[in-house]
């Protein structure tokens, strides 16, 4: 296979490589558990997800690993103020997250590490990093990482250390007792009733950054193929991960790929701004398959709407997917035997190769959808049936599942005021088909005339 991807790191697209022939090492920032997952967490879960599928359905053996963040301040303050133990807010959080991106089918990780179950890889790393002179501590702190000491530093967010460096006050708090205010924490001690383990430096927790460094080194070893995350990970999680690395003698990603924000009226998402939005609340108000399709509908390194508009629309696509099973239901079109438009699959594969273009890709299928349902008005099942498969096949592999939905075979009630409705209309009383419309509608009942005949479904 032959794909490109918009590397962060080289700031253009370039040839997706792999360490191992026919096989790719994948790590990807997972939660920070502490509170509900937002729409934005559900964003990233469904990019990745999506590129996963993809590598995997192109015939690689892919090894995924994704992180959950158990131990950090957020985790702290909010075991204080509920009156719970660190642990039982992370459980409680992680619970919450994963059950969310199992209704968006997801695809669980390969490998889900946790922090605290790393901790001992994290104080090795560190370690080597002060034997080495890129670490130092600060008594009563902990231990920094150094960041003068690493030439290459910014090499991901192409900042150069001298304009960091003069942005810094506006940054971050400026630490008298640093060498330099970009120096990061890579072991913070800790203060009476907080977590904490043992370490050469005193009892203390790791940094969230030196996290995910030990961990994915751990999991998938020295130059591992590709790195993903939010674009608002780039800096600085995602470029002291790789000092950290770099500096401890270690090759760390091959390639870094970052996902967009999502906004709302233009806005970056989030709490302090008042338009913050659970993905539980997203789900629970549309299909989940629409939350997939809206987020697929533009392009992953793009800042996205995902409001109420987008998903509606999103639901509408989805729709059709719905419907056109429904055809090949009522027809008793056998999908397991139906071939696909290789043409299609072509143009899908070259879509998705070009830097996983999913709106090229959508386009491609929904203009199959259009195409098979002008086949069923012309009775032409043959064509029909290889453009449905086409559909399900393609769709499948961008995690949209089609036809989950109720047919007429759920309901006698419903069937029977179908059958009504068709008789009324063909005796020309319209005014009763209407009625019967509008009351079955009004129970969310949805019906769909076609020249093969007349199906309904449950919004």
């Amino acid at each position: 296979m032959a794909v490109k991807i918009y590397d962060t790191k080289a700031r253009k697209k370039v040839a997706l490589t792999f360490r191992d022939e026919g096989k790719v090492s994948v790590y990807v920032c997972g939660p920070t558990v502490y509170d509900v997952p937002h729409i934005g967490h559900g964003r990233t879960a469904v990019v990745f997800d999506t590129i996963r599928r993809y590598l995997i359905w192109s015939g690689l053996e892919v090894n995924f690993v994704s992180n959950v963040t158990d131990i950090e301040d957020k985790i702290i303050a909010r075991a204080a103020r509920d009156g719970l133990t660190e642990s039982e807010v992370a459980q409680e959080f992680e619970e919450k997250y994963f059950a969310e991106l199992d209704r968006l089918v997801v695809m669980r990780p390969d490998v889900t590490p946790h922090a605290t179950g790393y901790i001992a890889a994290m104080v090795k790393l560190i370690s080597d990093l002060v034997a080495n002179g890129h670490a130092y501590t600060i008594d009563d702190q902990g231990v920094y990482f150094d960041v003068s000491s690493y030439s290459a530093y910014g090499e991901l967010s192409h900042r150069d250390l001298a304009t960091l460096l003069e942005s810094a006050g506006a940054r971050v708090d400026v630490d008298s007792a640093k060498r330099s205010p970009v120096d990061f924490v890579l072991w913070k001690l800790a203060k009476p009733g907080e977590p904490s383990w043992d370490s050469p430096w005193g009892a203390g927790r790791p940094g969230w950054h030196i996290e995910c460094s030990a961990m994915a080194l751990g999991l998938l070893g020295d130059g591992f193929d590709l790195h993903g995350a939010g674009d608002d990970l780039v800096f600085p999680h995602n470029e002291n991960e790789i000092a950290q690395a770099g500096a401890a003698g270690h090759e760390f990603a091959r390639h870094w790929i970052h996902s967009g924000m999502v906004q709302i009226n233009a806005e970056k998402m989030s709490k302090s701004s008042g338009n913050f939005r659970s993905l539980a609340d997203a789900l629970d108000t549309y299909d989940p398959r629409a939350f997939r399709v809206a987020v697929l509908l533009t392009q992953y390194r793009s800042a996205m709407e995902l409001g109420d508009s987008e998903l509606t629309a999103a639901a509408s696509a989805v729709d059709r997917f719905d419907s056109l099973a429904r055809r090949a239901m009522a027809v008793e079109i056998d999908l397991s035997t139906a071939s696909i438009d290789r043409k299609r699959e072509q143009s899908f594969r070259a879509a998705m190769d070009d830097d996983f273009a999913t709106p090229a890709a959508l386009a491609i299928i929904f203009a199959a959808v259009s195409e098979a349902n002008q086949a069923f008005d012309c009775e032409d099942i043959e064509t029909a049936a290889t453009l449905v498969a086409t559909v399900k096949e393609l769709a499948g592999v961008l995690g949209i599942v089609i036809g989950r939905i109720e047919d007429s075979s759920g309901d006698s009630r419903i069937d029977q005021l179908v059958v009504d409705r068709e008789t009324a209309r063909a005796n020309r009383d319209f005014a009763t088909a209407d009625r019967i419309r509008d009351n079955l509608e009004a129970e969310g009942v949805v019906i769909a005339d076609r020249a093969s005949g007349t199906t309904w479904h449950r919004r």
